[in-house]
């Protein structure tokens, strides 16, 4: 019996190798020419296809699925092949019984080809992420078995067609998102009875959204110029899961029967036009994982439950951030144990910060910033220890930073600024090991920059300005590989410059793409930029940008000595601003090698000597300030005076150059034809342009929310 078995095992095994063996010999003969011949049109830089030759088995080619019954190709599937080229017609539409045909994420270009009409087996069409453009292809229209048709991600424009809801009755997934569509939302959309997931985002689709009357279960239509007010979806009650209206013109109220969508797992309404309260009613279901109703204009106080019992939801995210919500923050929400990133910032909301905030456990972001909280930093955060962000900035906290916050060794970025908080920074600060960003500007701090500060290795940014801090700026402090930013301006620091460890420190090579501006001058509304994800796992992926340019701000302090020969060796510094100190001696002739330097203020210091025509001479530079100081020599019209008009104010012995060479005239007169009056207003001037150009204030945090939350 067991010798019987193992003969018919191995018969049966020698027959199917025998079917294989000729398996490129039963592949219709034109199915094997018209593949090769789409290969022919294309580029292949990877050689991701390099198993499609004549002599191989069409079976093992990539991509390629034949059927069993027939051998004909069923499917083709290319994705993320990294090949380019147009989509050659005469070829692929010889595939007659294929089913399945992806080419998504590669670089496809042109038209689709008008015989597509003749795939009428095609059920499931993916062109996304790819190049492909042109109005919107009619013939797909033909397709009526297809389910599933996706050309998101190109750069298609015109009218969606009127028919694209009915064209197919078995239709369940329309994905037209970023391409270049315009007009209204086809009726056929609104009715069409197979559809369960349409997306039609980041186009440009207009008109007065209107109630879909099939039962949906994905929506997007984020970043498009709808209008009208929010509809009900009556008909998706049930079943809708993730509905996406963000960045249109939606007005008038939040509709509590929303709340009926008893599946839902994201809803994001936020950058529109609604108004008024949340009504008390609005409870969403447990169900719900992401919230975002911010950029609108809400008004009134928080609810105080957006679900119906806040312990059992799972509400990872909530954003109510830049609406005009007033009052204090209900403890009701310290309840949603789930949550991971709180966003309540630039709204009216009043009161202290919920001591019970603690028991939020999972929290990895809060943003409480821009507002008018008081009261002192609750020490019970230290319950939320899996934070990676805190931010509390402008707001009217006081108090000391308490010293218990060092239990959050996970912290990343934390932002006291512009509030009136006082005090030293607590030694025990020194366990926040994985600082990146350390805003604390614009308080009443005091103290010297003590051990504590020391230990954060990782610093990419620092901000201490507009404070009371003293003594001697460390050394240690340049020896931070990652440190990009430093503003220590608006102190009371004295003493030299540091004159060590400059090799090791502030090397800003590495530093590209995100921190690269075009701009004329640094803009201070905007340091760092959150993104916030959630992924099909339910799991919150935090990441941010630095968008300052790199620099250092030592401005308005008590310094003095020469500048150190070793700061001028940092290479990539974007902006360095030494102004309003008691620094002395020649300017070095090595800022010249600073060539990656664009703003550079040393007004009101102590500096003599001539100035050296390599400072003048460098072509990155977009702001300079050597006013008020005791220069001397002659300063080229070309590279000096007609560059930077106000650079040499106050500096009574510099003279303009003539055509020989020699000077010509006192470029600032000391005789009573300018008056005082006219010195003091081109000081202003240059002073207000060189505090502009320091981009280390206090920063608003931009997020960027990428749902992906999909079905």
């Amino acid at each position: 019996m067991h010798r019987f078995s193992f003969v018919f095992t191995f018969i049966a095994f020698a027959a199917v190798s025998e079917i294989n063996s000729i398996e490129s010999f039963r592949v219709h003969p034109n199915e094997k020419a018209a593949l090769l011949n789409f290969k022919s049109h294309l580029h292949d830089p990877l050689r991701s296809l390099s198993s499609w030759t004549r002599n191989d088995n069409v079976a093992k080619w990539a991509g390629v699925k034949l059927s069993p019954l027939n051998s004909r190709v069923i499917s083709l599937n290319l994705t993320a092949f990294a090949l380019s080229g147009s989509i050659s017609g005469d070829s692929l539409c010889t595939l007659s019984l294929l089913e399945t045909l992806i080419l998504s994420r590669n670089a496809f270009n042109g038209s689709l080809p008008s015989c597509f009409t003749q795939l009428r087996n095609l059920r499931i069409l993916d062109l996304s992420y790819n190049a492909l453009g042109g109005e919107f292809p009619n013939p797909l229209l033909k397709l009526d078995r297809l389910t599933e048709l996706d050309l998101s991600h190109n750069m298609f424009t015109g009218q969606v067609h009127p028919w694209i809801g009915n064209f197919s009755t078995a239709l369940q997934r329309l994905k037209l998102g970023f391409n270049g569509f315009y007009g209204e939302i086809p009726i056929s959309l609104y009715v069409g009875s197979s559809l369960h997931l349409l997306d039609l985002s980041h186009n440009h689709i207009t008109g007065v959204l209107g109630d879909f009357l099939q039962p949906l279960v994905y929506l997007n239509l984020e970043s498009n110029m709808l209008s009208g007010t929010l509809p009900c979806f009556r008909a998706s009650w049930e079943y809708l899961s993730v509905l996406n209206l963000a960045n249109n013109a939606i007005m008038g109220g939040i509709q509590s029967c929303i709340s009926g969508c008893s599946s839902l797992t994201l809803l994001n309404l936020s950058k529109n036009e609604l108004a008024y309260g949340v009504s008390p009613s609005l409870v969403f279901p447990e169900t719900l994982l992401v919230l975002d109703l911010s950029f609108n204009h809400l008004t009134g106080r928080i609810p105080r439950s957006f679900v119906g019992e806040p312990a059992k939801s799972g509400l990872l995210y909530l954003d109510l951030s830049n609406n005009q919500l007033t009052g204090d923050i209900p403890s009701a929400l310290t309840k949603l144990k789930n949550l991971e990133a709180l966003f309540l910032s630039s709204n009216r909301l009043t009161g202290e910060i919920p001591e019970d905030i603690g028991d939020m456990n999972y929290l990895q972001v809060i943003d409480l910033s821009y507002n008018s909280l008081s009261g002192s930093v609750t020490s019970t955060i230290v319950g939320c220890f899996q934070l990676l962000a805190l931010k509390l900035n402008n707001n009217k906290l006081s108090g000391g930073i308490p010293p218990e916050l060092d239990a959050l060794d996970s912290l990343k970025i934390l932002d006291l600024s512009n509030n009136q908080i006082s005090g030293e920074i607590p030694l025990t600060f020194a366990g926040c090991k994985s600082l990146e960003i350390v805003d604390l500007s614009f308080n009443n701090l005091s103290g010297t920059l003590n051990d504590a500060v020391m230990k954060w290795s990782k610093l990419r940014l620092l901000s201490l300005s507009h404070n009371k801090f003293n003594g001697a700026v460390p050394s240690w402090l340049f020896t931070f590989e990652s440190l990009q930013t430093v503003d220590l301006s608006a102190n009371n620091f004295s003493g030299y410059l540091p004159t060590t460890n400059f090799d090791a420190s502030l090397n800003f090579k590495h530093i590209t793409g995100d921190n690269e501006f075009s701009l004329s001058l640094p803009s201070a509304d905007s340091k760092i930029q959150i993104s916030v994800t959630i992924s099909d796992e339910h799991e919150l992926i935090f990441d941010y940008k630095l968008l300052t340019l790199n620099g250092v701000d030592l401005s308005n302090n008590s310094m003095s000595g020469e500048i150190p020969q070793g700061l001028l060796r940092w290479q990539g510094i974007k902006y360095l601003n030494l102004s309003y100190n008691f620094l002395s001696g020649r300017l070095p002739t090595e800022f010249s090698k600073m060539q990656s330097l664009k703003y550079l203020d040393l007004s009101h210091n102590l500096f003599s000597g001539p100035v050296e025509g390599n400072t003048l001479s460098l072509g990155s530079l977009v702001l300079l300030s050597l006013s008020f100081n005791c220069l001397s020599g002659v300063v080229p019209v070309a590279q000096g005076c007609a560059r930077f008009p106000t650079a040499f104010a106050g500096n009574p012995s510099i003279c303009l150059e003539n055509s020989t060479g020699e000077c010509r005239g006192k470029l600032i007169e000391d005789t009573n034809n300018q008056s005082n009056s006219v010195s003091a207003k081109v000081f202003c001037l240059s002073a207000s342009l060189s505090f502009f150009a320091v981009v280390a204030g206090s920063f608003l945090c931009t997020r960027t929310r990428n749902y992906m939350l999909q079905i």
